[in-house]
């Protein structure tokens, strides 16, 4: 016998109406991940500035051959709905606009950490692993490391690597489509 309090987790669909009536305001900061609302950190300038200069150069690195979600959601089965910083998605005639993005639509996933690196690294790999997310990002601003977790293997990646100096990269599911982030963690001086 179970001595613990079971958890009521919430679908996608409990969150879609709790937006509708109310109970979660417009402008939260939040995702569902596995039935839980989870806050997310506030976005600072150096988040912020990350995810809008990697949505530049990945829009321009893809054109038409695929869309880039800048900081929208995607659902991923019956409870989870994430809201990576950026999502490449495969193209889609109507731009997603009847129905929300899936694992099976996402090339790839990237999450800018600032002050989430454990619970990214931690909850969040695994979690999309699990889902088949077939790569993830983490742009790892404190440490200036851009981590890739890459080839679904079962609900784990097999790859997994980083770099403090990114240069070009292939980006999946793209054939000869590459991104250049070598000025990746350089910080301008103008403001």
């Amino acid at each position: 016998m179970e001595d613990l309090p079971r958890r009521h987790r919430i679908t996608v669909q409990e969150y879609h109406r709790m937006a509708e009536v109310g109970l979660i305001a417009p402008d939260a900061r939040v995702e569902l991940i596995e039935g839980e609302i989870i806050d997310m950190a506030p976005i600072g300038p150096p988040h912020g500035g990350t995810v809008a200069m990697l949505d530049r150069l990945l829009q321009r690195a893809v054109g038409d051959g695929a869309l880039i979600f800048c900081q929208g959601s995607i659902v991923l089965g019956e409870y989870s709905q994430p809201q990576p910083d950026l999502a490449v998605l495969r193209r889609n005639t109507n731009f997603y606009r009847t129905r929300h993005a899936t694992a099976a639509d996402t090339l790839l996933l990237i999450e800018v950490s600032d002050t989430t690196w454990r619970y990214d690294r931690h909850k969040k790999v695994p979690f999309y692993a699990r889902e088949g997310i077939p790569e993830l990002w983490i742009v790892d601003l404190p440490r200036t490391t851009l981590h890739f977790f890459r080839k679904l293997s079962g609900k784990d990646y097999a790859e997994k690597s980083s770099t403090g100096t990114p240069g070009i990269i292939a980006l999946p599911g793209l054939p000869d489509t590459s991104v250049d982030l070598s000025g990746l963690f350089e910080v301008s001086s103008n403001s």
